[in-house]
Order: structure tokens, then C-alpha cells, then sequence
């Protein structure tokens, strides 16, 4: 049986692990393949081609081979465009990595979860110390959305789960794990029904990482919070965990 070949891929690489002395493993997120697993021969020799390239949060082409569960990495070259992320945008990336590794099945494609990746990173790489706040936290909002919608864990955003009813432009709506999107109690963090239109015509757009971004950019203070909230509930859900430790790692920076 032939080998199957695949050249010039898009990637990124999300974790890596120590295969043996001079190899690696790498957890790589492909456009046409999804999450894949790659063994980088020799990647960790000082003469290997792969040290320089092979880095998280880079856009690369990567060729390879095989048809066991690990196929092997061919070459891979960096794409260009844009720097390493630092500081809170490199944690923001780091988190973004968690929640694929967590909720991404191995070679199960998603394009578009691939563009909206990629457009998130570009971001927090581009992103500059004035507008810091507003735009990793839009970047990591709209990747969410995408993310859970292309996963089959975010429900139709344009009426009530549970009865189908529609949304009132200025009634408030939560979004909660099993029950989706209901009535928000007075104590509960809440987007109005307009919001929540805006964001599922968004999300329908052709460039959907790009409108959901001006769209969650545009919401208010307070919105972006409730926002943030209610996708951090569900994604700790479908994730099993309390807290992601991207997010712990965070907030003990922040507490330092």
C-alpha cells in the first residue's frame, strides 16, 4: 500500500513532547487535516533544520508522511508574516493552544476554525501596549465562539434552545451549559437579544473571525465582560475542568 504524502500544509505547531534523545513529537494544527501528530526526526541535534522553525504560535508549511496514528514530519518552513506573540499576548496564545489540545479531535478538519486560529494569532502578535485589553480580549472571544460552534457546542444564537422562541432585542439572554441560550435571571451575566443576534449574523458572515471580531469589539464595557463569563463557563464544561491552566497561569501573574 502506498504512502500517503502531504506537502506544503499549513500549520501550527500547539505542544511538543520529547520523543526520544534527538526527536520530538509535535501536537501540529493543520488546515486540511486538523490536529495532527508529527514526529520530527532529529529536530532536537543543534544542526537540525527544525530547531529554528519548529515554534508554537508561527504560521508554517509543513510536508509529511505516513499512515500510522504519528506520521512523519518532512520539512517545514515558517510562512512569515508576523513576530512571536510576548508577554500577555504570548499567554493568550498558549491558551488558545489548551483549548484545542482539550476539545479538538485528532484528524477531524475544521477550515474554518483553522483561519479563525490563525487570525487570532495575528492578532495577539500584532498587538500593541495602547490597545492591548480591548483587542486580545476581542481576538480571544471571537476564536471561542468559532471554536464551540465548529465543535457542535454552541447552540443557534437567534432564538431560546429549549423552545425555539425568539429572541426580544431588549429582553437579557444567558448562555449556559445543557440548557444553551434561555431568560438570564436579574443575577446573571447577560447579553440582550439584539447582542446576541448581532453575534449569530456575524458568526453567518463569509469571514466569520472578522466580523465576530468588530462585532465584539463594538459591545460595550459591560457586555464584553458578560461575554467573557458565560463562554468561559461553557468551555470549562465541555472541558471537565475548573479552570484551564493557561487561565490560573494568568491570574497568578496578574496577582504578582
Amino acid at each position: 500500500m502506498a504512502t500517503h504524502r502531504v506537502a506544503h500544509e499549513p500549520a501550527f505547531v500547539l505542544h511538543r513532547y520529547d520523543w526520544s534523545e534527538s526527536s520530538l513529537i509535535l501536537e501540529t494544527f493543520t488546515r486540511q487535516y486538523g490536529r495532527i501528530a508529527l514526529v520530527a526526526k532529529g529536530a532536537k541535534r543543534p544542526s537540525s533544520n527544525f530547531r529554528p522553525v519548529l515554534l508554537p504560535l508561527q504560521p508554517l508549511h509543513v510536508s509529511f508522511g505516513g499512515d500510522a496514528e504519528i506520521r512523519t514530519l518532512k520539512s517545514a518552513e515558517w510562512m512569515g508574516g508576523h513576530v512571536m506573540p510576548t508577554g500577555e499576548a504570548l499567554l493568550a496564545g498558549y491558551y488558545l493552544n489548551e483549548l484545542l489540545m482539550r476539545l479538538l479531535a485528532r484528524d477531524d478538519p475544521h477550515p474554518a476554525l483553522f483561519d479563525a486560529y490563525a487570525g487570532a494569532v495575528e492578532v495577539l502578535a500584532g498587538d500593541h501596549a495602547g490597545a492591548r485589553g480591548a483587542a486580545q480580549s476581542s481576538a480571544l472571544r471571537s476564536f471561542e465562539l468559532i471554536l464551540l460552534r465548529e465543535i457542535g457546542f454552541l447552540p443557534a444564537l437567534d432564538a431560546q434552545t429549549s423552545t425555539l422562541a425568539p429572541l426580544e432585542a431588549q429582553h437579557p439572554y444567558a448562555l449556559v451549559p445543557e440548557a444553551g441560550l434561555r431568560d438570564a435571571d436579574e443575577s446573571e451575566n447577560a447579553l440582550s437579544g439584539a447582542q446576541w443576534l448581532a453575534l449569530q449574523v456575524a458568526l453567518d458572515a463569509r469571514l466569520s473571525f472578522t466580523s465576530t471580531l468588530r462585532e465584539i469589539a463594538g459591545l460595550a464595557a459591560g457586555g464584553n465582560a458578560a461575554l467573557r463569563h458565560q463562554l468561559r463557563v461553557l468551555l470549562n464544561y465541555h472541558c471537565g475542568v475548573a479552570t484551564l491552566r493557561t487561565r490560573q497561569l494568568m491570574r497568578d501573574l496578574q496577582a504578582l
